[in-house]
């Protein structure tokens, strides 16, 4: 792979992704795509700026045509959520924008793959799956991604260990609908149940509230500085890193289900393994019959927004 990243979207998540890109390493080229050409040409400026004391990388001011020859676009234009505005609250707006976007990617000749952070994601993956043509495998929606590295912060410090240790997911709707299999969540190689039986550490009542606490963060951080952007840009550098670096890495996304967990046509966050080719199969967690249940509530959530969009 020549690692070349086409960026849909230079506002907060974008620039920020663009910045953690350059950092890293993780491309030979990144094209800056914006409706506003000034913003993206002074972010390749500013960018390129910083080369000499990091990666050399090729940073430029683009259009839809740079998409031809690109390995992945990654999109992260649209509406932002507002104060008091839910993710699912963005359908509309975003859904007209991306068929515009989708459109002028796939006129480029365009034949990567798709990574998708614009809210609500799991719908906007699937359109873009839609719009594109593209088989479900190469279009990649951010998903629970950010729910899930929250989730594992604040499990690593309510129980005093790097959430590097902790294994745990978010799954479902990256919104007010998802939920944390508790059935699944480990600290290290211990299961949470353990430590609630023996009781050390939190007391169910104060897990739930935490689950709380990470479901509502966007809500939190939007009041108090306007937007989320330099975690969930950390997410997409992840998931880019595991693409070019082809590691088979199981990373909670966006992707479309075809019968796993009992369900299909929707794009829900679930643990799948991610690679250069895409997303390459869905890991199945055997769950309790509460947290199917929640599962099924979530999709059917956005099967009925999907709907009002028809």
């Amino acid at each position: 792979m020549k690692r070349k990243i086409a960026l849909i979207g230079t506002g907060f998540v974008g620039s920020s992704y663009a910045f953690a890109v350059l950092n890293q390493g993780l491309a030979n080229e990144l094209v800056l795509i914006d409706i506003n050409k000034k913003k993206a040409e002074g972010d390749a400026m500013d960018l390129n700026h910083a080369s000499p004391f990091g990666s050399r990388i090729c940073v430029r001011a683009g259009d839809y045509e740079d998409c031809h020859d690109a390995d992945l676009v990654v999109i992260t234009a649209g509406a932002n959520q507002k104060p008091g505005e839910t993710r699912l609250d963005l359908v509309s707006k975003n859904a007209k924008i991306f068929q515009t976007i989708v459109a002028e990617v796939m006129k480029s000749g365009f034949d990567g793959l798709f990574l998708v952070a614009t809210n609500p994601v799991d719908i906007l993956s699937f359109l873009t799956m839609k719009y594109s043509g593209f088989p479900a495998h190469r279009v990649i929606g951010s998903g629970t991604i950010l729910d899930t590295a929250r989730f594992r912060y604040l499990l690593g410090e309510a129980y005093q260990v790097n959430p590097q240790n902790v294994h745990a997911y978010i799954i479902g709707e990256h919104g007010d609908t998802e939920l944390p299999v508790w059935s699944h969540a480990y600290i290290g190689t211990r299961p949470v149940s353990d430590y609630l039986k023996e009781g050390k550490g939190p007391d169910k009542e104060q897990l739930d509230q935490l689950f709380t606490q990470v479901r509502d963060a966007a809500y939190q951080i939007i009041d108090l500085k306007g937007a989320t952007y330099y975690a969930i840009a950390m997410g997409l550098v992840r998931l880019t890193q595991a693409i070019f670096r082809d590691e088979n890495a199981i990373l909670t996304v966006s992707t479309l289900l075809k019968g796993e967990y009992g369900l299909k046509d929707i794009c829900l966050g679930v643990p799948a393994v991610i690679n250069r080719s895409g997303v390459r199969e869905v890991i199945e967690l055997n769950l309790t019959e509460e947290e199917r249940k929640k599962l099924h509530h979530s999709a059917h959530t956005l099967t009925r927004q999907l709907q009002s969009l028809k």
